[in-house]
């Protein structure tokens, strides 16, 4: 690692006060597992525990799938539970189009396809990844017979400041293309998460780090609008389909509502 990623390495695990014991299993997501091909490019995932239907996480706007590491061994004890990165995210590949909510849906078509994953499948989505969830779902011809929304971002409701979190992550892509540590660049804690361990905060030192990191986020936040009129081209009713809210990201309330909807599975 090099002397930026090891500052902002440092700067991290002080932020965020990692010296207490992170999830059991979380240092399996710090680094790359299984790489699935979608398309002349390759997806991270993880996946753990057994049984049907398989959950599947989808991680909130410019986060990868790391988010989850409070929450997925507590679904993992119950059944079937996956994470992955979408592109330029965690440990994936970098993205090579517009990140909009269509695309990753697409991406997630090839990755449950080429990773031999089968259906069904209960989505559980955060901030955008929710609409991700939603549009995969909403074109998923059944397979998808579940969805745990957190914190939902919805298209009719984007972020007022979204137009600043764009400028500030160019801000930040400029400095990873100089090699700079910029601490209003550290990844940014969440509530999902927990505690965070040595092996994943050098991991999210290492990802700021990255340009390629900071063009995928920058593409998702400078996207909405297109994403939104793609949910909303996609919208319709989901039926009978178990559907679960989660206001606030706290990983007790959400490992509840993924149980409901279990528990609602036909």
């Amino acid at each position: 690692m090099n002397k930026s990623a090891l500052s902002a390495a440092a700067f991290l695990l002080a932020a965020t006060g990692a010296h207490a014991t992170p999830p059991a299993g979380q240092d399996a997501l710090a680094g790359a597992q299984v790489k699935v091909d979608v398309g002349g490019r390759k997806l991270n995932m993880y996946c753990t525990g057994k049984g049907s239907p398989t959950v599947l996480f989808e991680a909130d706007g410019g986060r990868a799938g790391w988010d989850w590491s409070a929450v997925l061994p507590e679904v993992a004890r119950r059944t079937r539970a996956c994470v992955y990165d979408r592109a330029g995210m965690g440990a994936s590949d970098p993205a090579i189009r517009a990140s909009t909510v269509a695309n990753a849906s697409k991406d997630l078509n090839f990755l449950v396809k080429n990773a031999r994953m089968d259906a069904p499948f209960v989505l559980v989505g955060a901030g955008y990844g929710a609409m991700v969830a939603q549009h995969y779902a909403l074109r998923s011809r059944g397979a998808v017979t579940g969805l745990v929304l957190v914190e939902a971002m919805h298209e009719d409701a984007l972020p007022a400041d979204r137009a600043a979190r764009l400028d500030a992550a160019l801000a930040c892509l400029a400095a990873a293309e100089e090699g700079k540590t910029i601490a209003a660049c550290a990844y940014p804690a969440t509530a999902i998460n927990g505690e965070i361990g040595p092996r994943l905060a050098a991991a999210q030192a290492a990802q700021v780090a990255r340009p390629s990191y900071w063009r995928a986020r920058a593409s998702e936040l400078d996207s909405l609008e297109t994403s939104a009129g793609q949910m909303r081209a996609a919208r319709k009713p989901c039926g009978d389909m178990p559907l679960a809210e989660v206001a606030h990201g706290e990983p007790a309330a959400i490992v509840a509502a993924v149980m409901e909807v279990l528990d609602k599975q036909k």
